[in-house]
């Protein structure tokens, strides 16, 4: 694994603990349980988008621009 997997992993993991305790407490009406589900949305969508960028570049195969053949 990457130093991005694990990057995406944590703010995954992040993410959906400000998800959590941000439903628990929105019937509060508090402006900081907003902010806390609105950032622990974007954490969590920022930690699978760079978990899965991580892994398709793992997977992906290495282009050689300079062997190319002329068409």
């Amino acid at each position: 694994m990457t130093f991005f997997v694990i990057i995406g992993a944590v703010a995954l993991v992040a993410g959906l603990a400000l998800l959590v305790t941000a439903i628990r407490h929105h019937s509060e009406q508090q402006p900081k349980y907003t902010a806390m589900l609105i950032g622990g949305m974007i954490a969590t969508t920022f930690g699978i988008v760079i978990a899965a960028f991580a892994i398709a570049f793992q997977r992906a195969t290495q282009l050689d621009l300079n062997a190319a053949t002329t068409r």
